[in-house]
């Protein structure tokens, strides 16, 4: 196979020679599309994506992050070549490491027992995905120029590094599901994106929330007062409601709404952390029952911790104009008309649903997830 970038052919097993230059400086010629003298995000980010290279998201900013060296946002080819050197200096170290009879080449049994000494119990057929991943003559083991070319432009270096590439990309699901908070990296928990990642999340959710408020408020009013001698419409309701407070009645208790879905994530996030840690063995891989508890513990522990706000929300939807003056009057008023209890309220049926919802849709997940990811 080969790998064409603007005219430039690669072969894709002998895609770079770690002794010429020259083939570095053809290689950033390419990339250069604006011929600005250095390499952007943008312009790697596409030239990754021509070559037919995966890549997890932020490989591209990373790489450059990491080589430029006079911080003006690119590379130019100074940089360019000192990274790719020193990078393939570090992948030539985790190559030897894998390599446990120091043949020159990787086979199944080497990536299961690498993976096995670092507690990650995997079978043969896994390690062999791993293996097809990389190996492009077809002889079920990877030497060290198909191993350089596919880790080349992947800022991992080190094994465990490459085994979160393993695990986050389609080539394998060793025990992990995406479909939950876990699948934040260590790299991204010790920086601190994975915060960013729930904040961007916190402000998406908040933005289609009060998109939608004024649809979930007039569902709540049809639902609650409309019967066989008072017919409520879609329009009807909206009429209603606008006749009773005004436009801005729409959107009431939706600043509740918007205000606990970031300590709802960040909550079920953290609990997903412990719940895994305590149903897992220490080093043993998490297995789907156990993603299944984990997971609904999690989605029930958040909820416990914002079902307060849950009951808030539903009492100003319902409110009448002037009932209440805000959230915080409204939970001032709850507490001290009917105690602390009732913002509990419809708690057990919430739970009963909850509990099998987070895990089903996980389990669920996963199962597809598999399917889609598995090899023909």
């Amino acid at each position: 196979m080969y790998h064409v970038i603007k005219g430039l052919v690669l072969t894709e097993s002998r895609c770079w020679d770690p002794d010429s230059e020259r083939s570095y400086q053809d290689i950033f010629d390419q990339l250069d599309t604006n011929k600005d003298g250095k390499v952007d995000v943008a312009e790697l980010r596409a030239g990754l994506t021509a070559m037919g290279m995966s890549f997890r998201r932020g490989a591209a900013q990373k790489i450059v992050s990491s080589g430029d060296q006079n911080k003006d946002g690119g590379l130019d080819f100074n940089e360019f070549n000192k990274y790719l050197k020193e990078h393939e200096k570090k992948l030539r170290l985790t190559f030897k490491s894998l390599d446990k009879n120091n043949d020159g080449h990787i086979d199944a049994s080497e990536i299961k027992q690498s993976l096995e000494e670092l507690g990650m119990d995997i079978t043969k057929e896994e390690a062999q995905t791993i293996l097809q991943s990389m190996d492009i003559d077809g002889t079920m083991m990877v030497d060290w120029n198909e191993w350089r070319d596919h880790f080349l432009f992947n800022p991992a270096h080190n094994l465990n590094e490459i085994i979160r590439y393993w695990k986050h990309s389609s080539v394998l699901d060793i025990g992990e599901s995406i479909a939950i908070p876990d699948e934040f990296t260590e790299e991204e928990k010790t920086s601190g994106g994975w915060w960013k990642q729930l904040a961007a999340g916190a402000m998406a959710g908040a933005v289609s929330r009060t998109g939608t408020a004024p649809l979930d408020r007039v569902k709540v009013f049809m639902q609650v007062h409309s019967s066989k001698s008072n017919r409520v419409t879609l329009l009807g309701g909206f009429k209603q409601m606008i006749k009773e407070g005004g436009v801005a009645s729409l959107w009431r208790g939706n600043g509740v709404n918007v205000l606990k879905i970031a300590p709802e994530t960040a909550i079920k996030f953290m609990a997903y952390e412990q719940y895994k840690k305590l149903l897992t063995p220490e080093g043993g891989k998490v297995q789907t029952h156990q993603r299944f508890m984990a997971g609904s513990l999690a989605g029930a522990t958040a909820q416990s911790s914002i079902y307060p706000m849950e009951v808030m929300k539903t009492r100003l939807t319902l409110g009448k104009t002037g009932q209440y003056n805000g959230m915080f009057d409204c939970a001032k008023k709850i507490l001290r008309k009917e105690g602390i209890k009732a913002f509990y309220k419809g708690y057990t049926p919430n739970m009963i649903g909850i509990i099998p919802y987070a895990g089903i849709d996980l389990a669920v997940y996963e199962q597809l997830w598999k399917c889609r990811t598995s090899p023909p």
